[in-house]
């Protein structure tokens, strides 16, 4: 009896579990992946974010870490912010010459220095670092085993300059349309939603912000406000590049409200903005990511044209507009317009192939072609 109970186990077959299958997202990506170019274009993006982020440790001329009277200091920070480096470096009259004073000042201090070191706003003169020299100026500022990108007619390096206008690039892409994509996913999502009147009104509004002109309403502002800062140029980017995004939105949020999860939310008593945004929205998103990526694209050339001409971002941040505009006054200066111009087109190319790996990807349409 014994083996037969324990042979009715044996064949007892355990219920087989069902395979889950993978979210839109997940195939997406996995789709993305197999699209070489826009994965090369991702991870340059990439490298491009952590050169953003590690811009002081990379070329500079002030300390990423140092000891100095018996505290603990971070002097390279001063290069996002500039009240981010300590005062006592003021009050004790460094002036920028850290290799010098520290030791003169302190002899017990040490410091981890940049890998490069050059400023991205001043040139470094004879023997500021022990034994070497300082930075050609004029049309001498040819690339070189210690100027990797030449120097600009001041003597400042161009390779700090660039490294630096590396956060310039990638900050103005991504908060002007961080600000575009919220205004447009709003708009839009009301739009589709409640359409009607709300429709027709939000409709108009799109269009007329689509007839103003990005760069006039910028050199327009330029000349109002006194002191112009890049962020007041992310802002206007930002609220003037929405338009796309809220046309999509709305409608694609035209076409899922009618759907069944939709009404069965309704049925069930959930409230209208957590259909909005709990339940519709993630499922729209995907064609909404398409113009966003390429509005990335969009705002560096903005940005960089802009200081092409002379109204970027103001002085002493570095651009790479700004070497470009450097250049054009003195073509003999190859240099300013190469290095430059070459990180602008890639840049730009590397967001727009993103845009289209992102879209053949998410698009069923263009997917399976």
């Amino acid at each position: 009896m014994q083996q037969k109970s324990d042979t009715d186990q044996n064949n007892v077959t355990a219920p087989k579990k069902v395979k889950k299958s993978p979210s839109f997202w997940a195939e997406t990506w996995q789709r993305f992946k197999h699209r070489k170019m826009a994965m090369i274009a991702l991870i340059y993006i990439g490298f491009l974010c952590m050169v953003a982020v590690f811009a002081p440790a990379i070329a500079g001329t002030k300390p990423i870490i140092c000891k100095y009277k018996g505290h603990i200091y971070f002097p390279a920070m001063g290069y996002f912010r500039r009240e981010w480096e300590n005062p006592i470096f003021y009050k004790d009259r460094f002036r920028n010459r850290y290799p010098e004073n520290l030791k003169a000042k302190d002899p017990d201090s040490w410091a981890i220095w940049p890998l490069v070191y050059q400023d991205p706003y001043r040139r470094v003169y004879d023997d500021e670092w022990k034994g070497m020299p300082g930075n050609p100026t004029q049309d001498n500022g040819k690339p070189s085993l210690r100027n990797w990108f030449g120097t600009d007619q001041r003597g400042v390096d161009v390779f700090a300059q660039m490294v630096h206008g590396t956060t310039i690039a990638l900050s103005v892409g991504f908060v002007s349309m961080g600000i575009a994509g919220v205004i447009g996913i709003i708009v839009g999502a009301l739009a589709g939603f409640y359409g009607k009147g709300i429709d027709m009104v939000l409709s108009r509004v799109i269009e007329v912000v689509m007839c103003i002109p990005t760069l006039i309403l910028i050199l327009a502002i330029i000349a109002i406000i006194d002191a112009p800062t890049i962020w007041h140029m992310m802002a206007i980017i930002g609220c003037t590049g929405w338009t796309g995004i809220a046309r999509l939105a709305r409608a694609e949020f035209m076409k899922l409200r009618e759907s069944d999860f939709v009404l069965a939310a309704k049925t069930t008593g959930v409230g209208q903005f957590r259909i909005i945004f709990r339940y519709i929205l993630p499922n729209s998103l995907a064609p909404v990511l398409v113009p966003i990526t390429f509005g990335i694209a969009a705002a560096i050339l903005i940005e960089s044209g802009l200081s092409f001409l002379g109204f970027g971002a103001p002085p002493p941040n570095p651009s790479w507009g700004t070497l470009l505009n450097m250049g054009r006054q003195n073509l003999q200066m190859w240099w300013l317009i190469f290095f430059p111009g070459m990180a602008i087109f890639m840049a730009v190319l590397a967001y727009n192939l993103i845009g289209e790996g992102l879209q053949e990807a998410s698009d069923p349409r263009l997917r399976d072609a």
